[in-house]
């Protein structure tokens, strides 16, 4: 009667276990996949986001001078950026959705959650990077800097400023969902490597 006990405890026990373990996966796919669709929208927005725009520069007589200019997000670096650094965190998503759903069929001992862990840390490094630089440009074209001279165009280019300040935006959500992404799977992998100390020892 006792060992039953102990049996019916232990498998009540290994029940909450594996149903908190499927909340947290849950938690993860519906977090990451939010950030697979940040980061897509803010990737297509800023990679097609270009405007077009004819200027009066001059006027001879009653003839005026015009010329026309194209804003694009080829012309800034930190907009190229941008674009591939939520490229890359997009299709790390795919992937490491991929490997919540499906991994457990091919790795059994739970060796997929560091490297998840790891992938997660170097495009959440990258992510933050595009992100923060796209932001910086941003904020110059919108104000220009007096001291260095750099004259703002967004009175110019009015909606290609939107487009780029609503990528920016998006990658932003994108990062903040992959950070908390990040957080719940290392707080994962350190409960799998306790588990495993503790089995171990016993």
């Amino acid at each position: 009667m006792a060992s039953l006990g102990v049996e019916k405890a232990g498998f009540g026990y290994n029940s909450i276990g594996s149903s908190v373990r499927e909340r947290k996966m849950l938690v993860i796919v519906l977090l990451r996949s939010l950030s697979l669709l940040a980061t897509l929208a803010a990737a297509l927005v800023m990679g097609l986001n270009k405007e077009t725009k004819t200027f009066v520069v001059a006027t001879v007589g009653t003839s005026s001078i015009k010329v026309t200019l194209t804003a694009k997000f080829q012309d800034t670096p930190a907009n190229i950026f941008l674009v591939v650094a939520c490229a890359l965190a997009t299709f790390h998503n795919i992937l490491m959705l991929a490997l919540e759903i499906f991994g457990k069929k091919l790795d059994a001992n739970g060796n997929r959650f560091m490297l998840i862990s790891i992938l997660d840390i170097i495009n959440l490094t990258v992510l933050s990077a595009g992100a923060a630089s796209s932001a910086f440009m941003g904020e110059l074209a919108k104000n220009g800097n007096t001291h260095a001279q750099w004259n703002k165009v967004c009175d110019k280019f009015e909606k290609f400023c939107n487009h780029g300040a609503g990528a920016t935006l998006a990658s932003f959500i994108g990062l903040a969902l992959l950070l908390a992404v990040t957080l719940i799977t290392n707080l994962r992998l350190r409960q799998a490597t306790n588990n495993a100390n503790g089995n171990a020892s016993v």
